[in-house]
């Protein structure tokens, strides 16, 4: 299968992470790659390719997030705040410890401790 710049459909993509997104509580993160794994791959796009490419897809559909999308709660698979604008970046980590999201010296989140392991079942 070809390189895939984006999902097939962003749309509907897009809205599967912001629902998921929405579930994460206050003071807990997740992950892109966790919230790719929490959604099968789209139509046309193999298993293999979903791989490679689901938790940029996520970090897409959470940059494009509406105002009702707790974006912040998002983070690398190394529980750091991925590089973006420094704007956009210090939002995020101002909007994190005012949930009470502490960050070690070297700027990262305990995943053990804050991180968020799916939806209730």
């Amino acid at each position: 299968m070809p390189e895939l710049p984006s999902p097939p459909n962003p749309q509907v993509f897009y809205s599967k992470v912001w629902e998921i997104v929405r579930q994460i509580p206050r003071g807990r993160v997740a992950s892109y790659g966790q919230i790719a794994k929490m959604l099968p791959p789209p139509d046309g796009v193999n298993d293999e390719t979903y791989l490679e490419f689901g938790a940029l897809w996520v970090s897409g559909a959470v940059a494009a997030s509406p105002n009702d999308v707790p974006w912040q709660r998002v983070v690398n698979s190394k529980g750091e705040i991925s590089e973006r604008d420094g704007a956009a970046a210090r939002r995020q980590r101002l909007l994190l410890q005012e949930e009470s999201v502490p960050f070690n010296p070297r700027g990262r989140i305990d995943l053990k401790k804050y991180g968020w392991n799916g939806i209730p079942k």
